[in-house]
């Protein structure tokens, strides 16, 4: 139906943005992160947007990314998360730390998500594990000799190799870092 919303921000709420566009006002539903970088009216913005439909409520849910749109329509498929706690968990956790998190399968990261219980993050890491690992999300760029060497020497330590591979998906992509400093900010990544 609306797949994605380009305009001008005419009012910010406290869980919505008003997107205006050619004359028509859509109130949007955004993550937390998107009205804190709009900060005002008068912005330009761009918002991938999924439309919910109820017998007695159409509402717009939108995503600066269409990767965060991704994860959205992913969390809708698990049974017991809505359309509001699909955003609330994308307020709280980036698309990379929620797929990091089902990857681990840290129950407790999830739940760091306002009302989403341990029952509830189980059932979220228990139905998106795969599709996230199999999905266009879990999709990597190839491998360089050195990242080898990286996920060789986090192994080594004594962690996985999908921690190791969510590591070094954490590592900014600069060609002038020396292996030793490239492991260091893995490591660093796990705290």
């Amino acid at each position: 139906m609306i797949a994605s919303l380009e305009g001008t921000v005419a009012a910010v709420g406290s869980n919505y943005v008003v997107v205006t566009v050619g004359g028509v006002g859509f109130r949007v539903y955004v993550p937390e992160n998107v009205l804190h970088r709009v900060g005002g009216s008068s912005a330009h913005i761009r918002l991938f947007t999924h439309l919910y439909v109820r017998e007695n409520e159409l509402a717009l849910y939108g995503c600066t990314t269409q990767e965060e749109l991704e994860v959205f329509h992913m969390l809708l498929g698990v049974s017991g998360i809505g359309p509001k706690m699909a955003l609330m968990t994308l307020s709280v956790l980036s698309p990379e730390r929620l797929r990091a998190a089902i990857a681990n399968e840290q129950v407790d990261v999830l739940t760091q998500v306002p009302g989403l219980g341990p029952k509830t993050a189980r059932r979220v890491i228990f139905q998106l594990k795969d599709k996230l690992a199999l999905g266009p999300l879990g999709a990597a760029p190839p491998l360089t000799d050195q990242d080898a060497e990286v996920i060789a020497a986090l192994t080594a330590l004594g962690y996985s190799v999908v921690e190791a591979q969510m590591a070094l998906q954490s590592l900014p992509r600069d060609p002038e870092l020396s292996l030793e400093e490239r492991v260091r900010l893995a490591l660093a990544y796990f705290g």
